[in-house]
């Protein structure tokens, strides 16, 4: 059974809702990165950048959120179209999107605008900007479509994921209908609840 370390944050909430997506059995093994758990020794060997998630499977460790979406959807072979085709690079493209904008601007967003705020005028309004700025590519992108790609996919879950922190980046949805539309129709999928719950019980905000 895969054991699954992780905590209630997007990149977590990425593999727990994937695992209850695919049906996939599962242990939950939480890490508080608030009491700096994450540094153990231990946990270290599974993860070398001391970040949450991380999985085992058997013996093997696996880190980084988008790895471990693509060992999963291709272990299940679901979530991801076959491999080569134009449906598989869209995936691709929008998950490193994902990976290389979206979560990462976001990250700092957080960062200056819920958990440091007024330290830095002009980090708040760069992050601030760029939160924006995506939310418009992806208002875009989900203009008359009900997913990312051509069909729900491992990038609508790691999109949404950072999604589901709106507040914290001081977006409002309904300023984007088509991200609105498409969050609340994932918010409402009985796997994308279980999985936001793990591992401390929290439940998706719904705008």
């Amino acid at each position: 059974m895969i054991k699954l370390y992780t905590w209630g944050t997007p990149n977590g909430r990425k593999i727990s809702i994937a695992l209850e997506e695919l049906d996939l059995p599962y242990d939950v093994v939480p890490v508080d990165i608030g009491k700096g758990e994450q540094f153990d020794k231990e946990f270290l060997r599974i993860s070398p950048n001391n970040k949450i998630p991380a999985i085992l499977d058997g013996d093997f460790a696996l880190f980084e959120s988008g790895a471990i979406l693509l060992y999963l959807a291709e272990k299940t072979g679901r979530l991801l179209p076959n491999h080569g085709t134009p449906e598989y690079w869209r995936v691709m493209q929008w998950l490193m999107w994902q990976m290389g904008n979206f979560g990462p601007l976001l990250g700092q967003a957080h960062h200056f605008l819920k958990y440091n705020p007024g330290k830095s005028e002009y980090a708040e309004a760069r992050y601030h900007g760029e939160a924006l700025r995506m939310y418009r590519v992806l208002d875009a992108r989900l203009e008359n479509r009900e997913f990312v790609c051509d069909s729900f996919s491992i990038a609508d879950i790691a999109i949404w994921c950072w999604a589901s922190r709106y507040e914290y980046q001081r977006i409002e949805l309904d300023d984007f209908p088509a991200v609105c539309r498409w969050y609340r129709q994932l918010a409402g999928r009985p796997g994308f609840q279980r999985g936001f719950a793990v591992p401390n019980g929290e439940s998706i905000p719904i705008p």
